[in-house]
C-alpha cells in the first residue's frame, strides 16, 4: 500500500513496524518538553519501549482492518516524526482524522508538509478516501502552514475541543476534499 518514500537525502518516510517500538519511544524522550506544548498529559510509562510496542500493536491491527495507518520519518535509524490517519470511516463517508508531530530538530524543514502531501496523495489514490480531517490549537500556525500546502481548508472553530497540555483547548478545524 506505502512503500518508504525519501522525502530528503537524510529522511525517508514508511509505515510504522513493530520493531520501531524503541526509536519511537527513544523519539518521544528526546521530544517530550517540546511535545508538551501539543499533546496530552501522558502517564510516565508512555516513554517506554514497552508501551509503545503495545499502541503499535492495537494501530497495526487497525491497519490491517483498514481504520487507520501509522506512519514515521526516519533520519537513519532515528524516528524523527510521526503521522496517524486514524479513524477511517467507510460506506458514504470515506473519511478519516490526521495528526502528526515531527521531531524538535527537524521541524520547519518541510518535512511535515512533504509527508502530509504523500499521505493526502495515499488516502485519494490507493485508500479511496473522499475526505481528510485535522485540528490544530488556535495558536500552531506551523502546523496550519503545513495543512493549507497540503490543500486543507479551514472549516471551522470548535471551542474547547481536545484536552491538551491538561487543559481543554479551542482548534481550528481543517478538511481536505480528495474527490469532487
Amino acid at each position: 500500500m506505502f512503500e518508504s518514500r525519501k522525502l530528503s537525502e537524510d529522511v525517508s518516510m514508511r509505515v510504522l513496524r513493530q520493531s520501531d517500538a524503541a526509536a519511537l519511544a527513544a523519539a518521544y524522550v528526546r521530544n517530550r518538553a517540546y511535545l508538551s506544548l501539543w499533546e496530552p498529559l501522558r502517564p510516565e510509562d508512555y516513554y517506554t519501549e514497552a508501551w509503545q510496542a503495545a499502541d503499535i500493536a492495537k494501530r497495526l491491527v487497525a491497519n490491517e482492518a483498514g481504520e487507520g495507518y501509522l506512519f514515521a520519518l526516519f533520519a537513519g535509524d532515528a524516528l524523527v516524526g510521526r503521522f496517524n490517519l486514524a479513524g477511517i470511516v467507510r460506506g458514504p463517508f470515506q473519511s478519516g482524522g490526521l495528526g502528526y508531530w515531527v521531531d524538535s530538530a527537524y521541524a520547519g524543514r518541510g518535512f511535515a508538509s512533504a509527508a502530509v502531501r504523500l499521505i493526502v496523495e495515499t488516502a485519494r489514490d490507493k485508500l479511496g478516501l473522499h475526505r481528510i480531517e485535522a485540528a490544530t490549537l488556535l495558536h500552531n500556525v506551523g502546523s496550519q502552514r503545513v495543512l493549507m500546502k497540503a490543500g486543507f481548508e479551514q472549516i471551522g472553530m470548535a471551542p474547547r475541543y481536545l484536552q491538551i497540555a491538561g487543559k481543554w483547548q479551542d482548534h481550528n478545524l481543517y478538511q481536505v476534499l480528495l474527490h469532487g
